[in-house]
């Protein structure tokens, strides 16, 4: 017995002889302690906690080496792997998690519009019911800062840009033609469908080195990676009909949307200032195929759409008006593949390619082209850890463009070019702390055509100022081949180039938003031509410039009023250019000095009703006027719009939706036409360019099938 009692002695002082403790302190990096921090050695159940004063101690049985494992919440988790013996009085210092919510955002002259997104101004949903913009992207984003309203027009002006300066992607590829066909002072629209996306950046100025060949702005459309389920929209509305179906099994989806529109229920309703030979008609269809590949995912989205129509436009020198037709065409098609590598890389890569045939009739002259365009792109990212990420990549564009012009008084004349380019870009997200971050990036692009080689340094800085606000800096240099209208005639000018410097404000505070920015922009080697139109006896350089500068102003608010929301914009744009055929500086027509939009949106739960205002306000618009000396030194009146639209839920899958745009009837004004030659008294005569009718309003019924039975089409609307 005594020889029994002696062995358990024995084998309890051994086993206490064996625990080993394990000490510390754990701190913030500034060496304040860390109570709370949840301490262990891992794959056991030996562990702690940090006291008050930031230090802990354990025991354990563990020998050899092990990996003792320090977390805590907003800080990044800490290993350390080493001798269980040597894990005394250790002093860990665990860094701030640069990703936790709380952390600083890059967002100098960007606006995110995605659910995921820290910095988002708008969500996919928002894009699709804001009053006027009648389920179009472009229109949406016309509510924003930056923008300016170019109602004849229809694509994205931004600060003191013309449209041609403004580039859209989907995926992450170039889409050549966004917006669909149109003829002078009838506003245009972009080609694709809302329901397929899942969100959006809209960069108005310093945007990303991996994106060139855009001097003032880049829209990026995302399409959604997985669908939530089957369903089935089916859209009456009293312009046309749409039908959208969304498929899936194993690995696999498809989302497919056909569309067919047609204006003449419209146009014989309202009274219409344009005299309609065969009514504006369209036809169009997309779809997206996703597939599963291991660790990544495979996307093909393909679209094509038919546009068709003919009228007389007024003309002041030509009183029977000018018969003009137009036929388009186009296809797009477009297949990315994002993957894991392993090891912290990732891939992104893809291919997008687009026919546009356009077949135009003015008067007795027929004009026929082909635009075909392609994109080629290779993106790698390496996270090396939470601090610091870099990104590179290579892209190759190829453009090949034929236009052919029969007219009864010079005969026949053909034109064609190919516009090719290459291009690297390299960018680094480095994280200092949560409160300060940098990007950093570089771009190089060779034009063959044009046989020019640019590179484009691009730097944004962010830092948080306080909790619920930061101040961040951007510049970047960006440069941008010639149009095709100037490219048919003349191949040997120099790129045109853009400078960018930003400060932006951010504070974002439970539900409420608000951004203030301040921007300069200089442009150099704008072309300029001796005619009022390119034309293939005109005389071409290179040696226009010009700026721009001003302050842009967004407030959010979705808490303050129960079941509303609302966002404000006003920007003030300053600027000036010496381009195309301009004899000297002057403010663009399409660039406005004051620019406001209010847009509300309301939902009557007892009426089971979505109701939503928009309203947009512009200062006059520079306009010449021959009867005087001064080149754009006059103003049209100030541009008005109240727009709304009600969202009634007959049940929770169909809707009956009306909107109306321009409700209270402002008579706007966008420009003057002036006669080529004076009257007897030696004044020139003038008409008013106006929008095609006051008014436009839709009347629509939405039916959704689904698993689900809850989904409908209020996001589409």
């Amino acid at each position: 017995m005594k020889s029994i009692l002696t062995t358990l002695l024995f084998l309890t002082i051994t086993c206490l002889n064996a625990q080993i403790t394990v000490s510390g302190i754990v701190t913030e990096p500034s060496g304040t302690p860390i109570p709370g921090a949840n301490i262990y050695l891992e794959g056991t159940y030996d562990g702690a906690s940090s006291s008050d004063d930031g230090t802990f101690n354990f025991s354990t049985s563990e020998i050899g080496e092990q990996t003792l494992v320090i977390s805590f919440l907003s800080f990044e988790t800490y290993s350390l792997r080493t001798s269980v013996s040597e894990m005394k009085d250790l002093k860990i210092a665990l860094k701030e998690d640069v990703n936790s919510l709380g952390s600083v955002i890059l967002n100098a002259g960007t606006f995110s519009a995605g659910d995921n997104s820290k910095a988002s101004v708008l969500t996919p949903l928002d894009i699709v019911t804001t009053a006027g913009a009648a389920g179009d992207y472009i229109g949406a984003f016309q509510t924003l800062p930056g923008t300016s309203t170019v109602a004849e027009d229809g694509r994205l002006f931004v600060r003191g840009g013309d449209a041609n300066e403004a580039n859209v992607y989907i995926d992450g590829l170039r889409v050549f033609q966004p917006f669909a066909a149109t003829a002078n002072n009838i506003p245009t629209r972009g080609r694709f469908s809302p329901f397929l996306f899942k969100g959006t950046n809209f960069s108005t100025g310093g945007y990303s080195a991996e994106y060139g060949d855009a001097l003032s702005s880049v829209l990026l459309l995302n399409t959604i990676d997985e669908p939530e389920q089957e369903k089935t929209d089916l859209s009456f509305i009293s312009v046309g009909l749409g039908v959208g179906n969304t498929q899936k099994w194993k690995k696999n989806s498809l989302s497919i949307n056909a569309f067919y529109l047609n204006l003449k229920p419209y146009q014989e309703i309202i009274s219409q200032r344009v005299d309609w030979i065969k009514p504006f008609e369209s036809l169009s269809g997309e779809a997206v195929y996703r597939h599963q590949l291991g660790n990544g995912l495979f996307k093909l989205y393909g679209g094509l759409n038919y546009t068709d129509f003919q009228l007389i436009q007024e003309d002041i020198n030509v009183p029977e008006g000018i018969n003009f037709g137009l036929k388009n065409r186009n296809l797009y098609i477009n297949a990315s593949y994002k993957g894991d590598l392993g090891n912290d890389w990732t891939l992104a890569t893809g291919a997008s390619f687009a026919n546009d045939h356009n077949d135009i009739k003015i008067e007795e002259t027929n004009i026929d082209n082909d635009d075909n365009a392609a994109h080629l792109k290779v993106k790698l990212r390496k996270r090396f850890n939470n601090r610091f990420k870099l990104s590179f990549g290579v892209e190759q564009f190829l453009g090949n463009f034929k236009e052919e012009v029969n007219a009864v008084s010079f005969g026949n004349f053909q034109s064609s070019f190919k516009n090719n380019s290459t291009a690297a870009f390299s960018e680094a997200n480095i994280f200092f702390n949560k409160n300060l971050a940098m990007q950093l990036g570089i771009r190089a692009t060779h034009n063959a055509l044009l046989d020019f080689t640019k590179v484009s340094p691009r730097a944004s800085l962010a830092y948080k100022v306080a909790d619920k606000s930061q101040i961040s800096l951007a510049y970047g240099d960006f440069y941008q081949a010639p149009q095709q209208d100037i490219l048919k005639y003349n191949s040997s000018l120099d790129p045109e180039k853009s400078s960018h410097f930003i400060l932006n404000y951010l504070y974002q505070n439970d539900g409420r938003t608000l951004r203030a920015e301040a921007y300069y922009k200089s442009y150099d080697r704008l072309v300029k031509f001796d005619r009022e139109m390119p034309e293939f006896g005109s005389n071409y350089n290179s040696n226009g410039d010009g700026y721009a500068a001003g302050l842009d102003l967004y407030w959010r608010d979705n808490k303050s009023i129960k079941n509303f929301e609302y966002w404000t914009s006003y920007s003030y744009l300053d600027t000036e250019r010496a381009y195309r055929n301009y004899p000297e500086r002057a403010t663009p027509n399409f660039a406005t000095k004051h620019n406001l939009s209010v847009v509300g949106k309301y939902w009557a739960k007892d009426w089971k009703s979505l109701i939503s205002a928009t309203y947009n306000f512009a200062s006059g618009r520079p306009y010449t006027d021959p009867n005087t000396n001064n080149f754009l030194g006059e103003k049209t009146r100030t541009f008005n719009s109240l727009n709304m639209s009600w969202a009634y839920l007959i049940s929770q899958q169909k809707i009956l939706f009306v909107s109306v745009s321009n409700v209270l009837g402002f008579d706007n004004v966008f420009n003057y036409q002036y006669a080529n030659t004076p009257n007897v008294n030696g004044d020139f005569a003038r008409r008013a360019i106006r929008p095609t009718a006051d008014r436009f309003f839709i009347i629509g019924f939405f039916w959704t099938i689904s698993d689900n039975k809850t989904d409908n089409q209020l996001d589409n609307l």
